[in-house]
């Protein structure tokens, strides 16, 4: 017999789960007190229940294991709806554990009840009730499950405090049983021929990748594939690592701020292979326009994304792994290669013509695309690199040479500021033997660098290169070009301004800031200054590092393809797109 708490303790010791990340409180209190003695889980005591989310993400997002985040009943729970929702939309596999008032007074409005299960059930691929002892062993296992089969994702399972404090017998292995829940992971065969032939048939085909071959760590497989046939291969923002950058076939991002050849392949594409890629509106833009020539063979563990956006001529429902594996044996079978010389010819003018690169600022600060290349080539390939979201994530993810899977952490489909310093917390728990880079911006590091304090308590010692532009940088961006210029209510005061406006009141002071959570803090204002800022962060492995890198807030993303417009329509500069303003 055991105690509910003690049954959900001894199920996540079964389960294989050794790091969790929570914060206690009054309806999960009883695990808490069986956890308190544990030896086989370490507990990372959290700030705040978001950053228990995102460190789960962050955690399994580098590590390939399941994340697990704790959190008590009402805001507790709900605090943790950010990094679920952030999990469910870019396929993470996280367990969400949270206590729930007393059974008997559920429905009463009781002390911080929240039908959190109601709240969540959107945004997990499934949540959980338990106020019965005797199912937590059956139902944690059914969590474990179904977040890391078929598509990962998050599943909450929320606890019942009496059901916590009540003995039962504890049975292992349970029994799970998920009616209708049976994820395809062999696809069929009859689809497979068709888009091996339609491969070897094609022109100019285009390997679409996203985040989907991470997920199921094929990028081995990908490899070969891409090879035999000799398409170019693009990698979308969740699939930055899937194939190598230094591949002479890779064309690098598409979308919205992708390279040049990349987002242009598609258009001039007569098929695409999409693997694992869900056509979100970031890189297909406005979907009517999207790769208008191209036939298209979509490959996707979850049968719903198939034809959601973009219809496809061959439907291919399953495991990325799996469907590569049998598409490179059908296109072995056919015998024959595309001649793509004509395709690499164009495809290689669009590279010359359109590298990837950045102008410095004329205001005398520091260049942010400078800074997060110097922190890639000084770190290397092997390093974690966790982005917050907005400017910053996408030079990260542009700038950044990334050559192995789950070394680029970022929050793709929800797009949440505040999801770097934790999600790089988690993965330096996960890879504590790899060097993690938050790489934040100084709205997004205002939103949860009190995890910082976690990390020097807790002796997880992350870098965080703050890209301190003074404001919201991306929505400023936004406002110069499609606002006529109108910068409202995105000044944050948190460095130097550059020009006329002199320095501001750098409200808070990073530096301050970061000393008093314990961390290494310095501040770099001059270009002679950063790699020597760097090489310490680096070389410093007994607290966390902050630096305050002030750059210029004029700095743009580049290129970029206006939301609600074709991909043809992508710009190379400022220059060259004086009518965005009329969008």
């Amino acid at each position: 017999m055991l105690t509910g708490s003690g049954a959900i303790l001894r199920t996540l010791e079964h389960l294989g789960i050794t790091d969790v990340f929570g914060l206690p409180g009054g309806a999960i209190m009883p695990f808490y007190d069986e956890l308190m003695p544990s030896t086989a889980i370490r507990h990372i005591l959290v700030r705040h229940e978001q950053g228990a989310g995102h460190a789960a993400e962050g955690y399994a997002s580098s590590s390939g294991r399941v994340g697990v985040a704790i959190a008590t009943s009402g805001p507790g729970a709900t605090n943790l709806v950010t990094a679920i929702a952030d999990a469910h939309m870019d396929s993470v596999p996280m367990i969400a554990i949270t206590g729930q008032v007393f059974s008997t007074v559920m429905g009463t409005d009781a002390f911080q009840e929240v039908d959190i299960v109601g709240i969540t059930m959107p945004i997990t691929k499934h949540s959980f009730l338990v106020s019965d002892p005797a199912e937590i062993p059956a139902t944690l296992a059914a969590a474990y499950q179904i977040a890391t089969t078929g598509r990962p994702g998050p599943v909450l399972v929320d606890v019942t405090k009496d059901a916590q404090q009540k003995t039962a017998p504890f049975i292992w292995p349970p029994k799970v049983d998920l009616p209708g829940y049976r994820p395809v992971v062999k696809a069929h065969g009859k689809q497979i021929q068709a888009a091996a032939q339609l491969i070897a048939d094609s022109k100019r085909p285009v390997l679409y990748v996203g985040g989907g071959v991470i997920r199921a760590q094929a990028h081995k497989e990908l490899l070969e594939l891409a090879e035999k046939t000799g398409a170019p291969v693009v990698t979308t923002l969740m699939a930055r690592g899937a194939f190598p950058d230094s591949h002479e076939q890779h064309l690098g991002m598409p979308g919205m701020h992708g390279t040049v050849p990349a987002v242009l392949s598609f258009q001039e594409s007569d098929l695409v292979v999409s693997l694992g890629a869900r056509f979100d509106d970031r890189v297909t833009g406005k979907p009517s326009e999207f790769a208008p020539h191209a036939k298209v063979v979509h490959v996707d563990i979850d049968p719903a994304e198939i034809s959601k956006i973009r219809v496809a001529d061959v439907p291919i429902v399953g495991d990325a792994k799996e469907v590569i594996v049998d598409l490179i044996q059908a296109f072995d079978a056919i015998g024959s290669k595309p001649d793509l010389s004509e395709w690499w010819a164009r495809l290689d003018t669009l590279r010359e013509q359109f590298p990837l690169g950045f102008t410095e600022p004329d205001d005398g600060l520091l260049s942010p695309q400078y800074i997060i290349k110097r922190i890639g080539e000084l770190t290397g390939p092997e390093g974690v690199y966790a982005a917050g979201v907005g400017q910053h994530q996408m030079w990260a993810a542009q700038f950044i040479k990334y050559e192995r899977p789950n070394s680029w952490l970022n929050s793709g489909g929800a797009g949440t500021m505040g999801y770097a310093v934790p999600a790089a917390m988690g993965a330096k728990v996960a890879q504590p033997d790899r060097t993690v880079w938050a790489i934040d911006g100084d709205g997004c590091f205002q939103m949860t660098n009190q995890e910082l304090a976690t990390c020097t308590i807790n002796d997880i010692p992350i870098k965080v290169a703050i890209i301190n532009n003074s404001s919201l940088g991306m929505v400023r961006q936004w406002q110069t070009l499609f606002y006529d210029g109108r910068h409202s209510f995105t000044d944050l005061n948190t460095g130097h301004l550059g020009g006329d406006a002199g320095a501001s009141r750098m409200i808070p002071d990073f530096v301050k800031l970061g000393e008093a959570y314990g961390a290494l803090a310095i501040r770099v204002t001059k270009k002679e200054e950063i790699d020597d800022a760097i090489k310490l962060a680096l070389e410093t492995n007994d607290r966390p590092v902050v630096i305050d890198f002030i750059v210029s807030r004029d700095a743009m993303v580049w290129p970029m393809v206006p939301q609600g417009v074709g991909n043809s329509q992508v710009q190379y500069a400022r220059e060259h797109a004086p009518e965005w303003g009329d969008e």
